[in-house]
């Protein structure tokens, strides 16, 4: 019932994301263009490309640099892989031409405005990891956490590491 629920959601999701978002882009550029000139919202659009491009670049390297140091020091990388897929993200949305996608995509990608993203991606990943249980079953249309139950099989082993 919980799929039925999230179909239209994720309809209307896909309409905003291929309709109405060029939509906007579209509007916004003769805005700006009307504004400035022709001339200057092209030069103004490339100009945005290539900060964003050096952008994707630097974080890029200092988010793989913290991804390493964060593995060779034997902790979780979750803000490290966190801040990567935010930075694919925005720099996917930097390659998409226009004003609105491109203020997203450096949002996500510069340090100081990628923790408000992490936060949100992280309530979004929680809230379809949690398990919510109550009495013996689970209550119907609550996610469940993909895994063993607790009354099902173990299996015990050893974990040997191999040079």
């Amino acid at each position: 019932m919980a799929a039925r629920r999230r179909r239209p959601l994720l309809v209307w999701a896909l309409f905003a994301l291929f309709v109405v978002v060029p939509l906007v882009e579209i509007y916004v550029i003769i805005q700006v263009g009307q504004a400035i000139g022709p001339w200057w919202t092209i030069l103004l659009l490339v100009a945005d490309s290539v900060l964003g491009s050096w952008l994707i670049k630097r974080e890029g390297g200092r988010a793989f640099r913290a991804l390493r140091e964060a593995i060779d020091s034997g902790r979780m990388p979750a803000k490290e892989l966190a801040d990567g897929g935010l930075i694919l993200v925005g720099g996917t949305l930097m390659l998409a031409p226009g004003f609105v996608t491109d203020i997203f995509g450096i949002a996500m990608i510069l340090p100081f405005t990628r923790p408000f993203f992490r936060g949100v991606l992280t309530r979004v990943v929680a809230s379809r990891l949690v398990v919510t249980r109550l009495g013996g079953g689970s209550r119907p249309g609550a996610a469940r956490r993909p895994g063993p139950d607790p009354e099902g099989p173990v299996v015990r082993g050893e974990v040997v590491d191999e040079p």
